[in-house]
């Protein structure tokens, strides 16, 4: 393939500000992939692993102005909006260096021989592995948290895999800094620059999923994109684990009494959940079921009053602006729908904010208006109005997987009356998380979080923010009758790693 220039774009103006460098071509994917196999071993120790992360996040952190200067200039989100989401990024850093101190994810089991039980119980000891070279693609929206050094770029190095990181066109030169970074944090502990590998264009981002050494891929962008690479994945020869966050709707219900109760902060909440960060969030609600009648009507109130306050914002780039533009005028031809507060071009390189109505009805079966049950990456938003809960049932029914689900309830019906209970189960198989009296935009880094979804939100039932992120890169071994001297340290009986383990059916600490 021929190797094209990596310009970095000012999405402000549409216009080329540097040569950042050139699209990789196959002979230099081959070359990361084979520099990063050959790193596997300088992160066999996990004190050197965490200690590699904690200076990898000292290190970021260090360079904060000039990182976030150079993001702003390439995405347009802002010094307050970048200063933020890089210290999540270095804070999931350290958290995963806790991850692989204390040891737990190895999920350690010793079972000493049992000849009465039925059958016999020989000698074996279990716990995971690395699996290998993990390839990274990265996102656009976050280009710290979901990107070269991002959440799945650190779970994998906890879990002992290198990357190769295919940049994202929308951050390049952001791309080229944080690898910068990452390489210096890697030599102060004596670990090889090919630990972390990255590559820019197209089709170096399809030769990366093909490589023979690759095994596994973590992505977060389209369907369309996403499911191309899944596509790939399994099509290999060896076929890999890829672990892809492809699109959601992230569906919000209210209901009739929540309206009434509190319909102006409903409408004002999701009008600030919709717009932050331009629409632009992987969790934005997308579909909001509201009730009919007058409790709603001052719910779309509050939210046109919102909205029509919010500011013009700039799109990471001016191919997605175009296509929010085409989709919403996509939408809003549909006979029927409304627009309250019109959603489209805000300037020359701006979009404003609005959102769409509709009644549910009109969603409740398959036909033209199934449009607008797909993801439009941008700030809009569509409101369903539903006339009793079977209607809104109907259209929950119609729904693919998501990232999120949320219910608005009044205080009585989260006290336990009314349907709440039975709200939250219709949800329940829709999303990965599903939120009550909240909104979906803002993922927080915490053991407990699942970021993940049914198809398409995502192609495996794993997460990609929190601690169990890690367990996308290990695979169980099981080692049976095997002499103690032989034994890795992590499953001798005297624990010399003090790790927290199952030993003979004991919970041990």
């Amino acid at each position: 393939m021929a190797a094209a220039p990596v310009w970095s774009v000012d999405p402000r103006t549409g216009k080329q500000r540097e040569q950042v460098a050139v699209e990789a071509t196959a002979q230099e994917v081959d070359t990361a992939v084979r520099a990063a196999h050959e790193a596997r071993g300088s992160l066999a120790d996990r004190t050197v692993r965490s200690a590699f992360l904690r200076t990898a996040a000292d290190r970021l952190q260090a360079a904060k102005d000039q990182l976030v200067e150079a993001a702003d200039a390439e995405t347009a989100l802002g010094p307050v909006r970048l200063t933020g989401e890089l210290a999540r990024t270095c804070y999931q850093l350290r958290a995963f260096a806790d991850i692989v101190d204390e040891g737990a994810f190895l999920d350690v089991v010793i079972n000493h021989p049992d000849d009465t039980a039925t059958p016999p119980v020989p000698d074996l000891r279990r716990y995971k592995v690395p699996l290998g070279v993990v390839a990274v693609y990265s996102a656009s929206n976050f280009p710290f948290a979901f990107s070269v050094a991002g959440g799945d770029t650190a779970s994998a190095l906890a879990a002992g895999c290198p990357v190769v990181v295919k940049a994202h066109p929308d951050h390049p030169a952001l791309s080229e800094l944080v690898a910068k970074v990452l390489r210096i944090a890697a030599a102060e502990h004596g670990i090889p620059a090919g630990v972390v590998g990255l590559v820019h264009g197209f089709e170096a981002g399809l030769e990366l999923i093909k490589h023979p050494l690759v095994t596994a891929a973590g992505f977060t962008g389209s369907v369309r994109g996403g499911r191309a690479l899944f596509d790939a994945a399994a099509a290999r020869p060896v076929p890999i684990p890829f672990h892809g966050e492809l699109g959601s709707l992230n569906p919000v219900v209210v209901t009739d009494a929540a309206a009434t109760e509190r319909g102006e902060e409903i409408g004002t909440g999701l009008a600030g959940s919709m717009t932050l960060g331009v629409g632009q969030f992987c969790v934005k609600p997308g579909l909001v079921l509201v009730p009919s009648g007058a409790a709603g009507d001052g719910l779309l109130k509050s939210l046109t009053d919102a909205v029509s306050d919010t500011d013009a914002g700039v799109l990471l780039d001016h191919r997605m602006r175009d296509n929010f533009i085409a989709g919403v005028a996509e939408r809003t031809e549909l006979p029927d729908v409304q627009s309250p507060v019109t959603p489209g071009a805000g300037g020359e390189h701006t979009v404003s904010a609005g959102f769409l109505t509709v009644a549910a009805g009109k969603l409740a079966e398959e036909g033209a208006y199934d449009l607008l049950l797909e993801e439009c990456f941008g700030p809009v938003t569509v409101v369903a109005r539903y006339d009793d809960d079977a209607q809104a049932q109907a259209v929950l029914s119609r729904l693919p997987g998501n990232l999120t689900a949320t219910v608005h309830l009044s205080a009585e019906e989260a006290a336990g009356a009314g349907r709440g209970a039975e709200i939250l189960a219709e949800l329940t198989p829709l999303a990965g998380r599903v939120l009550v009296n909240g909104w979906p935009t803002g993922v927080a880094v915490a053991p407990a979080q699942h970021h993940g979804g049914p198809y398409p939100a995502t192609t495996s039932t794993s997460t990609s923010v929190g601690g169990t992120a890690i367990e996308r890169w290990l695979r169980p071994v099981v080692y049976q009758g095997a002499p103690a001297a032989l034994l890795p340290a992590e499953l001798r009986d005297e624990n010399p790693l003090g790790l927290p383990r199952r030993f003979n059916g004991a919970l041990e600490r």
